[in-house]
């Protein structure tokens, strides 16, 4: 089964390199990471990431969860299982939308003015990635990969506020689906729980690590998909 990995909000495709670096041959050989298109809504974003990886196990971290997630129930010929990583179906009511799309707005407003390193620099300071060492997180070669541009469009149109909430349509999931989370990132873990009980075909695990688990601990989390894998393939 071919992997094919997406990256997270401000994130370019090399931040899934650990990861494959630590899965077996076998695997490792047929998986891509994809980085998420410029310049498209959501719906025609998700429709591009399913062009470009074709049929195989999808895995995403975060935003690019939420984009796998919607590419698992729009095109669901594309995707034979789905692991997602510290990922959110959505913000189901209304108002706490409203009020995220306009959080999410007043982002890209502070990129458009102070930069996007500037931007980066504070984005990682926030305490959902104090279990990240700086050494992991990676912010010169985003600085280098995520253009002024790349960040507002992430955050007006990709972010949790813009995009469909999927909770009412995760009975509607026909795949395996694995769910990541760290076990000092309480949010993310307790929405994974509330997803387990929605989804048909689903396991939860739950890593030591924080919210960035790709970057924290990309040896735990090869070994949690390749193990997936395995019990998919049996």
């Amino acid at each position: 089964m071919h992997l094919r990995f997406v990256p997270g909000f401000s994130q370019p495709a090399a931040v899934w390199d650990g990861v494959v670096a630590a899965l077996p041959p076998a695997p490792r050989e047929e998986a891509v990471a994809l980085e998420v298109p410029d310049g498209l809504d959501a719906a025609r974003t998700v429709a591009a990431l399913g062009d470009a990886g074709g049929v195989g196990c999808y895995v995403g971290y975060s935003m690019g969860g939420r984009l796998v997630l919607r590419l698992a129930l729009d095109r669901p010929e594309r995707v034979e299982a789905l692991v997602l990583v510290s990922t959110s179906p959505g913000i189901d009511d209304e108002t706490e939308r409203t009020a995220r799309r306009a959080a999410d707005g007043a982002l890209a407003a502070d990129v458009e003015r102070d930069g996007a390193k500037v931007f980066l620099e504070r984005w990682l300071a926030q305490p959902i990635f104090a279990t990240l060492s700086a050494s992991a997180a990676m912010l010169d070669a985003r600085a280098d990969a995520m253009s002024e541009a790349r960040l507002t469009h992430q955050l007006r149109v990709l972010g949790q506020g813009a995009m469909p909430s999927c909770w009412d349509r995760l009975e509607d999931l026909d795949v395996p689906v694995l769910l990541l989370t760290g076990d000092v990132d309480p949010k993310y873990t307790a929405l994974a729980q509330e997803m387990f009980e929605r989804i048909e075909d689903c396991m939860v695990l739950t890593l030591p690590g924080g919210h960035a688990l790709p970057l924290e601990c990309p040896g735990a989390v090869a070994e949690a998909i390749t193990a997936f894998l395995h019990d998919c393939t049996a």
